[in-house]
């Protein structure tokens, strides 16, 4: 099984707000997900992110691949940092 963290689009129409979830590669983007472990919503200034960085780093670890929006989100929260100075201790 092929795990992913990717965004689940919330919201109205042309108001969308997006939970960041992990969940099987072959479900729908807005269907069936294993754990919700953040949320962005890129209407507010500044953009909000907001991400559970231990339930992240934990999937991060077990081989779940985020998708590209999502690696830049984590980027910009700085959750990446803080995984590379975990492995360098």
């Amino acid at each position: 099984m092929a795990v992913k963290i990717r965004l689940k689009r919330m919201g109205a129409k042309k108001n969308p707000f997006y939970r960041i979830v992990v969940a099987d590669s072959r479900s729908p983007r807005d269907g069936r997900f294993i754990e919700e472990i953040g949320y962005y919503n890129p209407l507010t200034e500044p953009k909000t992110i907001k991400v559970d960085s231990e339930k992240a780093e934990k999937w991060l670890k077990n081989g779940a691949k985020p998708t590209e929006t999502v690696e830049k989100l984590f980027k910009d929260s700085g959750l990446y940092n803080k995984a590379e100075e975990a492995t360098e201790k």
